[in-house]
């Protein structure tokens, strides 16, 4: 079998499967490790099949690996000399003000090597867990890359995180060694433990200074080859439903399998590729880091202290961005602007971390005559579920499993796969990017893992050609007069209406109906908390709803959310039950409901 593709600058080349592709095998020094090459044989075969999605599906295979330092048989591979890519800018972070930082891959190769030796004289060792706790500057890139060098175990940490967060990570990740900013340092005052300090920025008394790292003569060499099974990330989950888990990930898990990332985003040579997401979570290095390098294309990060989609607009236009991801909670604001006053070079656009509304999906292709494709996975897994370039869209679905990656439906009540139920991942056919499981916690990592498959807390429904639609999360699924109601769904409905920026569907208790719907509404710009909102937003819903799926009950309020963003729905189920759980029924400040309003019966 031959397939034919374009080179990034223009050639086109035929050759046979499964030979690698010659634009990118240039990159390849003559002693690459093997591991090298079996990575790029499986990245390569998803390039060649960016837009092929039934051939590079059941094509695909995980590279086999035994030793694997992404860092060290990846990035400095592509960043060597005498490669293509070495000169091309891997990172370029955009500042509010405009100034600017570029650093290439071989810039990144080299302070990287620095950074490592540096850390090593400090005393970081092979396995030692480092809490990063960096924004958006570059010192976030080369500490990561370093620590991979030096088979150090990094624990990424949000700049929201109060100290009361950083003793628990220090303690329940057994933190050796501290990375942060010198704003950040003073956190540390009221978090005990024996730790090494680096600070990055202004010299802190009792603090190494980052910088010094760059005056470095120190060599770097590996003391010993990292094995692909070795830990290298933990993760804290961001907490939506309770305590926060502690993920384990490894050399091949997140670096090596974020190739279904890379597919799902359709990265290319060449990209510049822009991700809205914070330091410290997930996704962040799924799309700032490993799918980005994965492809050898330019990660570009704009550097905001508060959120403004004009100037992020403008930096999309200005720098050239060909492929751009953000949350449902950014497309939202970015669609209050007239996009088609900016001419933006995309290509591909993705939303991720919760389901995308059919409304935001269609104002952004009327704009941009493109279509955001939505795509899903967990901290605990690289991407896993996603539309891939090329494909149909079907609104309202998040697509069909990415390449690598074996998903069922379980039917909760007789644990077989079925048409509607708990998306979970085949341990049968296990996929690399699945974590190792939850940091000391064999209980809560075998339920997760009870009866061959991996279980990911989400529902969703399947049809006839595989694309799976998102329900809810299991915990926030609920029924009403018996039936099941996916929040989701009608929160997607919601927002169509004008006066609604977000939404947050729960059930609340009703003596007649065991539950009724209830929004948690918070309104758009130019809009009021008044009577009359309050009627027009329910009547919309009556109009656009089945009677069963009805919202009958609506509050003005703002979202509970964690750090990360995401709605915390179990807080606002529990004060629906504290309010009408027991006595007589009570309501919030701002609260109507159907029955207000005279017109709305039956």
């Amino acid at each position: 079998m031959a397939y034919a593709f374009p080179l990034p600058w223009g050639k086109r080349v035929t050759t046979a499967l499964p030979t690698l592709d010659p634009s990118w095998g240039e990159n390849v020094t003559e002693n690459a490790p093997a591991a090298t090459e079996a990575f790029r044989a499986a990245r390569d075969f998803l390039l060649a099949h960016r837009e092929d999605y039934d051939t590079a599906y059941k094509g695909f295979r995980w590279p086999e690996l035994t030793e694997f330092n992404w860092a060290l048989d990846w990035f400095d591979v592509i960043a060597a000399d005498g490669s293509p890519t070495a000169g091309r800018t891997a990172l370029w972070i955009v500042e509010e003000d405009g100034s600017e930082t570029k650093l290439s891959f071989a810039d990144l190769s080299a302070r990287s090597h620095q950074v490592a030796a540096w850390l090593r004289h400090h005393g970081v060792r092979r396995g030692d867990r480092v809490l990063l706790l960096l924004g958006n500057i570059a010192p976030l890139w080369e500490t990561m890359l370093a620590a991979i060098k030096l088979g150090a175990v990094i624990i990424p940490a949000t700049t929201l995180l109060s100290p009361a967060d950083l003793r628990d990570r220090i303690e329940r990740g057994n933190v050796r060694h501290v990375i942060t900013s010198s704003d950040n340092a003073g956190k540390f005052d009221e978090v005990p433990g024996d730790y090494t300090r680096v600070a990055v920025g202004q010299p802190v008394a009792g603090w190494l200074r980052y910088e010094d790292a760059y005056q470095s003569v120190l060599g770097f060499e590996p003391e010993e080859p990292t094995r692909a099974d070795d830990p290298l990330l933990l993760y804290f989950t961001s907490g939506t439903t309770a305590k926060p888990k502690l993920v384990e990930h490894t050399h091949a898990s997140y670096p090596v399998g974020h190739l279904s990332t890379m597919y799902w985003i359709g990265l290319r040579p060449g990209d510049v590729h822009l991700n809205i997401s914070s330091p410290g979570w997930a996704k962040h290095a799924w799309s700032c880091v490993f799918a980005p390098w994965n492809a050898e294309a330019t990660v570009l990060v704009f550097n905001y202290a508060r959120f403004s989609a004009p100037q992020l607009l403008e930096v999309m236009a200005r720098c050239g961005v060909t492929t751009f991801c953000a949350p449902p909670t950014v497309w939202r604001m970015l669609i209050q602007e007239d996009l088609s006053a900016w001419q933006v070079p995309l290509r591909e656009v993705v939303g991720a971390g919760e389901p995308l509304n059919p409304e935001v999906i269609e104002q952004v292709q009327r704009a941009w005559g493109i279509t955001i494709r939505d795509g899903y996975g967990q901290t605990e897994t690289t991407a896993q579920v996603g539309n891939t370039p090329g494909q149909p869209v079907k609104l309202g679905s998040m697509g069909r499993p990415l390449p690598g990656y074996t998903v069922a439906l379980i039917d909760p009540v007789t644990d077989r796969p079925a048409r509607e139920g708990e998306i979970c991942l085949d341990l049968g056919a296990r996929p690399l990017g699945l974590m190792t499981g939850y940091q000391d916690d064999p209980e809560r990592t075998a339920d997760a893992t009870r009866g061959g498959y991996y279980h990911t807390g989400d529902v969703g429904s399947v049809d006839e050609e595989g694309y799976i639609t998102y329900v809810g999360r299991a915990d926030d699924v609920f029924k009403a007069s018996d039936y099941r109601i996916s929040p989701f769904e009608l929160e997607s409905v919601l927002i169509e209406h004008e006066a609604v920026a977000e939404a947050a569907v729960v059930p609340s208790p009703d003596p007649v109906r065991l539950a009724v719907p209830k929004a948690y509404v918070v309104l758009a710009p130019g809009h009021e908390p008044t009577t009359e909102t309050a009627f027009s937003i329910l009547k919309y819903a009556r109009e656009n709803l089945a009677p069963y799926k009805r919202v009958r009950r609506l509050e003005f309020a703002e979202l509970p959310k964690t750090i990360s963003g995401k709605i915390r729905r179990v807080e606002l189920r529990q004060q629906e039950q504290s309010r009408q759980g027991s006595g007589a029924p009570r309501r919030g400040a701002r609260e109507f409901w159907e029955e207000d309003f005279p017109e709305l019966k039956g």
